[in-house]
């Protein structure tokens, strides 16, 4: 294919239907094993990202110069609904893809652009995000991890937390305050930090539920190159701001560089439908009650997402909206594992022993139900969003916004 032509959606399906069903496995319906160490499962998506890459699948979305087709998202909506079946990458897609991929698709220097994004889509490198830290709570402009200029390096010191699945990571999207005599949000820039480099020290976080997909990172004068500068200098809350946008935006289901639907094997989710078989309570009115709420606000979930994606494409919407899909998606994930567990019953107490079953894994995907009004800022932080720049209700207030950050009282 040249730049001038483009596929239609149609050959595109088809050639891809093809493809799929002589090169990927067929999808493994199985709940996986509840193990500590998942390096398997990450190793194994590089790999069938490689196999996407070289069978010309992989990027759909992402311009040709940095390794991906430059397609539209009506071609990626249409490999995802021929791939469904099949073994697909999903641990690549957030927030390797959709959050910081995008990111640097936005913002990124031309270089950073061709190297990171090209590397992930080949199947050679796993991002992720280094932005919340220890003692910051939902004031993402209030961090302390600083980054100062030392001729023509930066020398990174702090400390980040709740950073996902950056065990498996190459690179990380840092968030340092670079000056601090001036307002919060004006002295930060964004950073491309090697996840491995010296002096950064990385520990896994074992969660209520079991899982350890997040971690904590202490960078201990970490020595990074001007180019490792996403952006401008003191521009890193535009940078963020966008980063926060994709984020927001693939939780909510509306990312155009996703590849695959589904969740990542080793997540304990489970469906209410499928709690409902297993306990064999398919039949009972009350069990298909609970069942049929979940499956419409599901459908409703993934509706609005593509109707908000299209508003905010034409420009009937601002980008804000996408707080709206993040909220919807919340909504819809918590009332899955609140069903899900009422569903299970006495038997979601079993995820406390060995390998559950459904029933159990009910129980243990509760136990996680809050992280859905978490990611890509809380619930509450999207509740405002919405209020100020979609309804242009007043601003909340904000005592520390226009001082020099050296000046705002911090702790006691």
């Amino acid at each position: 294919m040249t730049e001038s032509t483009t596929e239609s959606v149609e050959d595109f399906r088809l050639r891809a239907r093809a493809w799929l069903a002589a090169n990927m496995e067929p999808r493994d319906v199985r709940p996986p094993a509840l193990v500590d160490d998942d390096v398997h499962e990450w190793l194994a998506a590089r790999e069938l990202q490689k196999r996407l890459y070289e069978g010309g699948f992989a990027g759909i979305c992402f311009p040709r110069a940095y390794g991906g087709l430059g397609l539209t998202p009506a071609h990626q909506e249409a490999f995802n609904d021929e791939s469904q079946d099949y073994e697909m990458p999903l641990h690549l897609n957030i927030p390797t893809f959709a959050i910081c991929a995008a990111t640097l698709l936005d913002v990124g220097s031309e270089e950073q652009k061709r190297d990171r994004i090209g590397a992930a889509i080949r199947g050679d490198e796993v991002l992720c995000q280094f932005l919340s830290e220890p003692g910051g709570g939902s004031d993402l402009a209030g961090l302390t991890t600083r980054a100062d200029r030392d001729g023509d390096h930066w020398i990174l010191n702090g400390a980040k937390t709740w950073s996902t699945s950056a065990y498996a990571a190459d690179w990380g999207l840092c968030l340092a305050r670079t000056d601090w005599d001036v307002p919060k949000h004006q002295g930060l820039t964004m950073f491309l930090v090697p996840a491995k480099a010296p002096g950064v020290t990385m520990n896994r976080i074992r969660m209520v539920s079991g899982s350890r997909e997040f971690c904590e990172e202490f960078f201990d004068d970490v020595v990074l190159p001007d180019s490792a500068v996403v952006g401008e200098v003191g521009g890193g809350w535009t940078v963020a701001s966008r980063q926060l946008f994709h984020e927001r935006n693939s939780l909510g289901g509306g990312s155009p560089y996703t590849s695959g639907r589904g969740r990542p094997r080793m997540l304990p989710k489970v469906a209410p439908v499928d709690v409902a078989r297993a306990a064999g309570l398919a039949g009972d009115p009350a069990v298909r009650e609970m069942v049929g709420e979940a499956l419409a606000l599901s459908a409703v979930q993934r509706q609005t997402a593509a109707r908000v994606v299209r508003a905010m494409e034409s420009g009937v919407l601002p980008l804000a909206a996408s707080s709206l899909l993040r909220l919807l998606a919340a909504e819809s994930a918590q009332l899955n594992d609140d069903l899900a567990l009422k569903i299970a019953g006495a038997g979601a107490a079993t995820g406390a022993w060995g390998d559950p079953g459904l029933q159990g894994r009910a129980g243990i995907g509760f136990l996680s139900r809050q992280s859905a009004s978490l990611g890509g800022g809380t619930t509450e932080i999207a509740r405002n969003i919405v209020s100020e720049r979609l309804l242009g209700m007043p601003r909340e207030p904000a005592p520390d916004r226009d001082i020099p950050f050296s000046q705002v009282r911090r702790g006691r």
